[in-house]
C-alpha cells in the first residue's frame, strides 16, 4: 500500500512539473498582480502595435504566419489588418463584427454567432484588463522575469469546444498583453504576438466605423 501511495504521489508531481510554463514559476496568491493589472488598465485609452499570428494545424508541419497591424480604443472598439500574407479585415465595434477579404465583406451581430462572440469577448476583455473578472473562465497567474502569463481555462461546455485554454503574456513594465495564446481542443493553436506598442495615442473613431 505504502508503494502505491508512492507512486501516485510520484505522478501527481511529475504532472503538476508539466502543468507549469518554462520560466515561469506559479503565484500562490495573486492579488498583487490582479490589483496592479486592473490599475495599469484604468490608465490606458487606446492601444496600436504591429502583430504577428502564428496559426498551428495538427495536421501540417509548416506555421501559418500572418502579419498586421493593431488598434484597440476604449471601451469596445478593436481594429485587425492583416496585410502579408493577404488582406483582411476584422473590426470589432460594440457588438458588431465586421469582415472584409478580397471577395467579399460582411457585417454580423456577434451575439448571433458563438465563435464571433466569444473572439470579440476575448479581445476585449485582454486589452481592457478585465479578462481575470470574466466568470467563463478559472484563471491562474505564472510570474517570469520580464512577464506574467495568465492561464484562463474556460468552464462552460460551449468554451471548451472551441478552447483548451488561452493563455495571456502580460509585459511587466506596462501589464499590456504581448501575446494572445489560444489552444484549442484539437491540439491547434494560435498565437497573436504584439510589437512596437504605442499607448494613449490619438487614434480616430472612423479608424473603427462599420459601413
Amino acid at each position: 500500500m505504502c508503494k502505491r501511495i508512492c507512486i501516485v504521489l510520484v505522478l501527481l508531481y511529475a504532472f503538476s512539473v508539466k502543468a507549469q510554463y518554462a520560466g515561469y514559476t506559479l503565484l500562490a496568491n495573486s492579488t498583487t498582480f490582479k490589483d496592479q493589472f486592473s490599475a495599469a488598465s484604468q490608465k490606458i485609452n487606446t492601444i496600436q502595435s504591429d502583430f504577428t499570428q502564428e496559426k498551428n494545424l495538427s495536421m501540417l508541419s509548416e506555421k501559418i504566419l500572418s502579419k498586421g497591424k493593431f488598434w484597440f480604443r476604449k471601451e469596445s472598439l478593436v481594429r485587425m489588418e492583416y496585410n502579408q500574407p493577404f488582406k483582411y479585415l476584422m473590426i470589432l465595434n460594440n457588438g458588431k463584427v465586421y469582415i472584409k477579404d478580397a471577395q467579399k465583406e460582411n457585417t454580423v451581430a456577434a451575439s448571433s454567432n458563438k465563435l464571433f462572440r466569444q473572439i470579440n469577448n476575448i479581445m476585449i476583455d485582454c486589452m481592457k484588463g478585465s479578462a481575470l473578472s470574466n466568470p467563463d473562465f478559472v484563471s491562474r497567474i505564472f510570474e517570469g522575469a520580464q512577464s506574467y502569463l495568465v492561464e484562463l481555462t474556460p468552464t462552460s461546455k460551449n468554451l471548451k469546444d472551441f478552447f483548451q485554454h488561452i493563455n495571456i503574456v502580460v509585459d511587466k513594465k506596462d501589464f499590456t498583453a504581448t501575446n494572445i495564446e489560444m489552444y484549442e481542443p484539437g491540439g491547434d493553436n494560435t498565437i497573436i504576438h504584439f510589437n512596437n506598442k504605442q499607448l494613449n495615442a490619438t487614434i480616430p473613431e472612423t479608424l473603427f466605423a462599420i459601413h
